[in-house]
């Protein structure tokens, strides 16, 4: 069943900034190429991803609250593309050849020194707002099996939920949970970041852990979350 991730799952690809300096004069650029080889590694993947994402990041270097005004751009010598950011800060990264060898640069409309970039995997959001249990649990271990694919010292981590982030204005999110007796329960909400390692905070998220409850269930949110992001532990 297809799913839209936060996740992220946690890939923690650091992406450098093409060997400019932050104190240098054009410090707020980095290297398409850098990041290309860190987002390609997701596509040329061949174990189950069906359930997953992948994001380029733009992480705040300390902790707080990404700015709405920021803005990452491709430029290149044939063209500029702007590539929007969400509110947890990913963008959709465009695996362009022509990009690649023309050598080009992604700015950013803000100091790059302030921020990280990384490749982020997260769970897909469905348009009915309908998930299986069963089909998270599943959405969590592709992203565990990915993680450890690229990084091996989370071959320690297990799955144990799935984190839902929203927006803090407005209402509460109403997140439930349907079991298979028909019972519904009301999942607690709490402030915080979408990912276990972010350092964007000012969400409101829900957590789902396994532990809690039976795989024979669903989950059914209101509204559609930014984010679902495995909880890898």
């Amino acid at each position: 069943m297809p799913f839209v991730r936060h996740v992220s799952a946690l890939l923690a690809l650091l992406l450098t900034a093409g060997g400019v300096t932050a104190d240098d004069a054009a410090g707020e650029w980095l290297s398409y190429r850098d990041a290309y080889r860190a987002m390609v590694v997701f596509e040329k993947y061949g174990r189950p991803k069906n359930f997953l994402q992948n994001h380029l990041q733009v992480m705040l270097k300390e902790k707080g609250v990404l700015g709405a005004g920021l803005q990452l751009s491709l430029l290149s010598k044939a063209s500029n593309l702007s590539l929007p950011l969400d509110a947890t800060g990913r963008a959709v990264f465009p695996l362009l050849k022509a990009a690649y060898d023309d050598n080009a640069t992604l700015a950013l409309t803000s100091n790059v020194s302030q921020y990280v970039f990384r490749a982020r995997v997260s769970i897909v959001v469905r348009s009915d707002g309908v998930y299986e249990t069963s089909d998270l649990r599943a959405a969590c271990e592709q992203a565990l099996v990915y993680l450890r694919h690229v990084d091996s010292s989370a071959r320690a981590r297990r799955c144990s939920g799935v984190r839902l982030s929203y927006q803090r204005k407005g209402a509460d999110p109403v997140v439930k949970l349907r079991n298979g007796s028909g019972d519904v329960a009301l999942l607690a909400v709490t402030d915080g970041a979408t990912f276990g390692d972010d350092n964007n905070e000012g969400f409101r998220v829900v957590n789902y852990r396994f532990g809690d409850h039976a795989d024979k269930g669903q989950l059914v949110t209101q509204s559609a979350p930014l984010a679902i992001a495995p909880l890898l532990e």
